[in-house]
């Protein structure tokens, strides 16, 4: 009961699937290693580093989920245009 549709639906790992998963995993990662950053120094601004290390990962969350999002939607757009060329191509032949 496999016919090319299925196939085409199927999951795919290419770059761009790797890339999303990266910026989405990264500040689990870094935040779930306290050790890397459980330490006072260096003080920015006054601020200790265990501190002010968290609140950029707050930004850095951000952007990287901001990025996710970019590449995702970009992901989906050449799916669907690949699908529609692979049925307009068939249907030509």
């Amino acid at each position: 009961m496999s016919d090319a549709s299925d196939v085409t639906k199927a999951a795919v790992v290419t770059p761009i699937r790797v890339a999303i998963a990266v910026c989405l995993i990264a500040p689990f990662v870094a935040m779930l290693w306290v050790g890397s950053y459980a330490k006072t120094d260096p003080v920015f601004i006054g601020i200790p580093f265990f501190y002010w290390y968290q609140m950029l990962w707050v930004l850095l969350s951000t952007a990287l989920t901001m990025t996710a999002y970019q590449l995702w939607q970009r992901d989906q757009r050449t799916r669907k245009a690949e699908a529609a060329t692979s049925t307009d191509g068939g249907a030509q032949q």
